[in-house]
């Protein structure tokens, strides 16, 4: 930047000094919001990382080791199991909201207002619902597969208005070239309009995860407690989440739920790293097809 450039900006801030206000407020929220990132990822990483011993990872939960192997295991699982779920039925309904629906149907518009409700709704309520219908009138008692369901209802609003927004962002000359070309109105929304539409649903497939792996209140009603891997999805299991929550309420193992927290931090991290690679691989495919 010249100096003939910050000249002309330091007479535009003297002219409107609200313009030098409200950039000096935002350069602050940023350099607060990246500092706190910064102090709870040293802090985790600190009280942590001096703890990770390999009793830690042992197959078996003892009350001598502590291990969060089980739950490692858990969350891995839950985690797929409740995308399974999710996902296609997100991506789906916001492809009918975008691509079929028509603009000001109020069957939308009411579809809308749900999933921005549901959204809204605190985990505890999400839980105590999985208790009553998936534990108890189901039969399905403390299990993962009630965990699952009842974090897919929860994430499912999510992915719905990610993918919507990403499915808008795709340019309407994307569909008219593929009409153009013949391509029908199907072929045209999976194999034109979803593939360009990838990051943006990969983003919210993100965040999705992190509050999967994250949540503890709706699966503590609905998976259970048990520190063990379970033999079949219908077996109660905790998750990592859930896994520190337990030690740390227990007050005997604070070094190891702090560990936890590592092994938690290091997996969201690496999970959106993964999330990452593949969006900028599909995009690069989408892109040599084109050429």
């Amino acid at each position: 930047m010249n100096k003939q450039t910050i000249g002309q900006k330091l007479r535009a801030y003297r002219r409107r000094p609200g313009s030098l206000i409200l950039m000096l407020l935002v350069m602050l929220s940023a350099v607060a919001t990246f500092a706190v990132l910064l102090f709870l990822i040293a802090y985790i990483l600190i009280k942590g990382l001096p703890h990770l011993t390999p009793d830690l990872f042992a197959l078996k939960y003892t009350s001598e080791n502590a291990s969060l192997m089980p739950a490692l295991l858990n969350t891995i699982g839950m985690t797929a199991l409740s995308l399974v779920i999710a996902v296609p039925l997100g991506i789906f309904a916001a492809i009918f909201l975008v691509e079929y629906a028509k603009r000001g149907n109020k069957f939308v518009e009411i579809i809308r207002l749900t999933t921005e409700t549901l959204s809204g709704i605190p985990s505890i309520v999400y839980g105590l619902f999985g208790l009553l219908f998936f534990v108890t009138t189901l039969g399905w008692g403390y299990s993962l597969l009630a965990g699952a369901f009842t974090l897919a209802i929860m994430i499912l609003p999510l992915i719905i208005r990610t993918t919507e927004e990403a499915l808008k962002s795709v340019p309407d000359s994307f569909r008219e070239g593929s009409f153009g070309l013949g391509a029908g109105k199907l072929r045209t929304v999976f194999c034109v309009v979803l593939p360009s539409a990838v990051p943006g649903i990969l983003a919210g497939v993100i965040l999705a995860v992190g509050r999967i792996v994250g949540e503890t209140a709706a699966l503590i009603y609905t998976a259970g407690t048990v520190p063990a891997v379970p033999k079949s999805v219908m077996g109660s299991g905790r998750t990592l989440a859930v896994h520190m929550y337990n030690l740390s309420s227990e007050g005997l193992y604070m070094d190891q739920a702090y560990a936890t927290a590592v092994v938690l931090l290091v997996l969201v991290v690496g999970i959106n790293c993964l999330s990452g690679y593949i969006a900028k691989k599909i995009t690069k495919g989408n892109g040599n097809g084109e050429n």
